[in-house]
């Protein structure tokens, strides 16, 4: 795998870095969080301004700097290094991807300007409360069990004046949706037929909070990972828009397109957390001594440290090239979300007692890399859905009883998953 990056790419790293250094990190997490918006509106506002960061995969003719997901990846590396709590997953890597497929040439000029300018912020809201399945990352997504499935639960929809007439009205509840609480527009999954016809569709819900959306109501919910905030949102008949020209296609396919890409940018934001923990760590043990040495130079704790340096450059192997091909991209976020708990764990550890406090910066890196998986894994089941997907073990199931395995079967399932993510 060539990693090789272009100059304009590690400019962008270089130029983020130092903004956010001088911005932000662990130590302005506690002012940015308490935010109505959970996040600071003011750097925000800066970091679209001068980097177009929410526009950075938004194609040029809608405003954006129509890179790739690879630009993208990079930038969350760093956001992930700093911990940066900001809309920019669910803006740029979960729903504006959904509005340049899905949408009509008028929804796409209406919004994604706004968009890559930073004026609007969206949230991906799916109903049973596991936005993982939702994305067919850890699951078939195409049964709309996830979604209510046509019987009761779920968000249903409901064409007022008929699927083609004036509008549409959605009604149900969606849990832990990720920046609903103050995103401008909700990207929301329904569904629509009843039982027999049931299907999936995506409908888009203005919820400025400047106009409001009548039959709408948000509640912010307590999280684990403060830099992740999380809503609950409630549709009471409330109006909707369909996402695209008509109601004959299915979103499933488009969710698990998206989702693979999604996959692909947390990775690299994983891969930036615990790079940034185990950075910290060294620095930490450098300084900190015990029996008249540093803590560092004792040969257990370099053994240590050396396991979680490697572990963290497999995964950002496996991340650099999931942005690259994001049929990776379940993979090599199987791979980092665990570097992250692995890493985050021994910084804590490694810390001592000032680790185990909760408000140490240590205690917020752990929390944003067991918040990252509640939400989007667990790694088990990223990595049991991908060989799935591949097909590894289809072969074995057939074999008579006895006989040597041959072709994809043969291969360990370390081995096959380490191959699909681009380990070498």
């Amino acid at each position: 795998m060539d990693a090789a990056f272009t100059a304009e790419q590690h400019e962008i790293r270089r130029t983020l870095r130092e903004l956010l250094a001088r911005g932000a990190g662990p130590d302005a997490i506690p002012a940015a969080v308490s935010t109505a918006e959970g996040y600071d509106p003011v750097l925000w506002r800066r970091l679209a301004r001068d980097l177009g960061l929410p526009g950075l995969a938004v194609a040029e003719e809608y405003g954006g700097a129509g890179c790739t997901a690879t630009e993208l990846a990079l930038a969350c590396e760093e956001t992930g290094r700093a911990l940066l709590p900001s809309p920019l997953l669910a803006t740029a890597a979960l729903t504006a991807p959904l509005i340049a497929a899905l949408g009509t040439p008028d929804q796409r000029t209406a919004l994604l300007p706004r968009i890559a300018e930073g004026a609007l912020t969206a949230a991906l809201a799916v109903p049973g409360g596991s936005l993982a399945t939702a994305l067919g990352l850890t699951g078939d997504n195409r049964d709309g069990a996830w979604a209510g499935g046509g019987r009761a639960g779920g968000i249903q929809a409901r064409g007022s004046g008929g699927a083609a007439g004036g509008g549409w009205r959605l009604y149900g509840e969606a849990d832990r949706v990720l920046d609903g609480h103050s995103a401008g527009l909700l990207l929301v999954a329904a569904h629509t037929g009843g039982y027999p016809r049931s299907r999936t569709l995506l409908f888009l819900v203005d919820a400025d909070t400047g106009s409001g959306t009548a039959g709408l109501v948000r509640t912010r919910l307590t999280a684990l990972d403060e830099t992740r905030p999380l809503a609950r949102v409630e549709l009471r008949d409330a109006p909707a828009e369909l996402l695209g020209a008509d109601d004959t296609a299915d979103a499933a396919d488009a969710l698990a397109a998206a989702g693979r890409t999604a996959a692909a940018i947390l990775a690299a934001e994983a891969v930036g957390t615990a790079a940034s923990a185990l950075e910290r760590t060294v620095a930490y043990v450098k300084e900190r001594e015990q029996f008249g040495r540093a803590v560092g130079s004792f040969q257990a704790v370099k053994h240590r440290l050396a396991d979680l340096y490697v572990r963290v450059e497999a995964a950002r192997s496996a991340a650099y090239h999931a942005a690259r091909d994001p049929e990776a991209g379940p993979l090599a976020l199987a791979q980092a979300l665990e570097a992250a708990r692995i890493t985050t764990g021994e910084a804590v550890q490694l810390h001592g007692g000032i680790g185990f406090t909760w408000e140490h910066e240590a205690h917020r890196y752990l929390k944003r890399a067991a918040g990252d998986e509640l939400l989007f894994g667990p790694v088990h089941r990223l990595r049991d859905h991908a060989a799935q997907r591949a097909g590894l073990f289809g072969a074995a199931a057939s074999a008579p009883a006895g006989a040597a395995p041959h072709g994809p079967a043969a291969v360990s399932p370390s081995a096959g998953l380490g191959h699909r993510a681009g380990v070498r």
